[in-house]
């Protein structure tokens, strides 16, 4: 896969398409977390469950569109891409803010996943197996400040009104238009084009079979994260009695805590490789969100939160180098593109699941199963062969060739 040349400086593409994520993930994250839990379900009269829905159909079209996303990246400009998709999220933007229907709602947010779908999969071509960690780490700290930031300016705008919300919210998806334009893409390279999607698929189980917690792993982990998407911003003020500003505040130090230690962590994966990153990584984000159920201070909100921030920037570029090494090497788009509609699936039962859980009364509910099966993936990460977590940078060239 050749989407970007490499005569046009790399570097500054890297940055750009990490910028155009940021500018992505910001509306995700203003949208799905504060916009609509607050003006869906008090000024427009709708259901959580409406909220819920709309949220896990916003993933499901993101993650099953991804494979079809990777096969045209495989085939045609990048850049064109990008621009059709930038346009079905401003069409799923302007439906969204329109319409009061729940079900205009729903296949607004569907529209908007689809929109936002290419950027991973065109950040993830662009990263270097020399220090894939270390990049990885980069590219998530662009990737949590926009995912995080959009909440916490989200919650401060929400006083001023509406109107000043959607003008904020539509500032930021020009900026990334823009962007768009300034990012210079070639077309895809002979080679990649010449695969048959069958071919590339085959290639792609091959190494994927050979890790057999990959799929599970990938599966429990965005289940957990979706359970709290619906919920995280009415627990917190409901249960933990902080106000929107407390809660922006809450966020940020989380935020905080993942982008000061995420490149230091991906490079010191890089270096020394191995399962321990997940296995600690994961059980001590379940220890701390298990003890967000059992808190009722700001103080004690924002401690767990740097701890949750933490032990995120400890998995991530490590789980994400991992995911690299059953990626066949003539067939990077679409099979990054398998790769995250599976993972994405997790995303979409989440939310689903949380509906159902949190349909009980029980608002801790949804945080004490999230947090379970966070530790249940440390216990299998454990358990699992150390042979399958060895590092390419750390003398193994391709994984699946480990017996």
């Amino acid at each position: 896969m050749d989407i970007i040349s490499k005569k046009d400086r790399p570097q500054q593409t890297f940055t750009r398409l990490a910028m155009i994520l940021f500018f992505i993930e910001w509306i995700r994250g203003a949208v799905l977390i504060t916009f609509l839990p607050t003006y869906i379900l008090t000024s427009w009269g709708l259901t959580t469950s409406v909220v819920g829905i709309a949220v896990s159909v916003h993933y499901l079209t993101d993650s099953l569109i991804k494979s079809f996303i990777g096969y045209l990246l495989d085939r045609y400009p990048g850049r064109t891409v990008l621009h059709g998709g930038f346009f079905l999220g401003f069409v799923g933007l302007l439906m969204m803010v329109t319409t009061h229907s729940p079900w205009m709602l729903i296949v607004a947010s569907a529209c908007l996943g689809a929109g936002f779908s290419p950027i991973w999969i065109l950040c993830m071509s662009q990263v270097s197996e020399e220090n894939r960690a270390q990049q990885m780490g980069t590219l998530y700290v662009y990737w949590m400040a926009g995912l995080g930031l959009g909440p916490v300016m989200m919650n401060l705008l929400i006083g001023g009104g509406l109107s000043l919300s959607l003008a904020v919210i539509g500032l930021f998806f020009v900026a990334g238009w823009i962007m768009v334009g300034l990012v210079k893409m070639n077309k895809v390279s002979v080679q990649s084009a010449n695969i048959s999607v069958g071919e590339q698929f085959v290639s792609l189980w091959n190494k994927v079979k050979k890790g057999g917690f990959l799929v599970p792993g990938m599966l429990l982990q965005t289940t957990a994260g979706g359970i709290l998407v619906p919920f995280l911003t009415s627990f917190a003020i409901s249960h933990l009695g902080l106000s929107h500003s407390q809660l922006s505040i809450v966020l940020f130090m989380g935020g905080a805590g993942v982008v000061l230690f995420l490149v230091p962590m991906g490079k010191w994966f890089d270096q020394v490789g191995g399962k321990w990153f997940l296995v600690i990584g994961f059980g001590v984000f379940a220890v701390a969100l298990f003890g967000l159920t059992s808190i009722n201070s700001f103080s004690a909100a924002i401690g767990l939160s740097l701890l949750l921030g933490c032990a995120y920037a400890a998995l991530l570029p490590s789980w994400n180098a991992l995911m690299a090494s059953y990626i066949p090497e003539d067939s990077v788009g679409i099979s990054w593109g398998l790769l995250f509609s599976i993972e994405g699936l997790g995303v979409v039962i989440g939310p689903l699941i949380g509906g159902w859980l949190g349909s009980s009364g029980n608002q801790l509910l949804p945080f004490q199963v999230s947090a379970c099966l966070f530790g249940l993936i440390s216990v299998v990460y454990l358990l699992s062969p150390a042979r399958l977590f060895i590092h390419r940078n750390r003398g193994m060239e391709k994984l699946p060739n480990v017996s």
